[in-house]
């Protein structure tokens, strides 16, 4: 099992979702969240160096079995890409190991609770 953390940009959400939902992911967890990453460049305006505010984004939280790892990763690549090539701020996705995970309301455990 595998927990599948994705931070993209707020315009992309319903493109990630529909793209989710297409690959048969269809249990997630989306927060609201700030930060920034590469395109925190200051720039220079009016000769002052001006440091940007923090960048809206959207984190996306999917338990998955191991055999849906790569198709959740290629749903969210593919849908949140901007265009062709992607540019700095589309964001980023981070795989780590789920070591158990239980369904409260049944007491399963493991890849049946997912």
């Amino acid at each position: 099992m595998k927990m599948v953390t994705a931070i993209v940009r707020e315009e992309k959400l319903d493109q990630v979702r529909e793209a989710l939902i297409e690959a048969e992911i269809t249990r997630i967890t989306v927060s609201r969240v700030s930060g920034h990453g590469r395109q925190m460049q200051a720039n220079i305006h009016r000769g002052k160096k001006v440091v940007p505010n923090l960048v809206p984004k959207v984190h996306l939280t999917i338990a998955v079995n191991d055999s849906f790892v790569e198709t959740t990763c290629e749903a969210i690549i593919s849908a949140a890409r901007t265009k062709n090539e992607g540019i700095i701020g589309d964001g980023k996705i981070f795989i780590t190991p789920l070591e158990e995970c239980i369904r409260i309301r049944t007491g399963e455990t493991g890849s049946n609770a997912i």
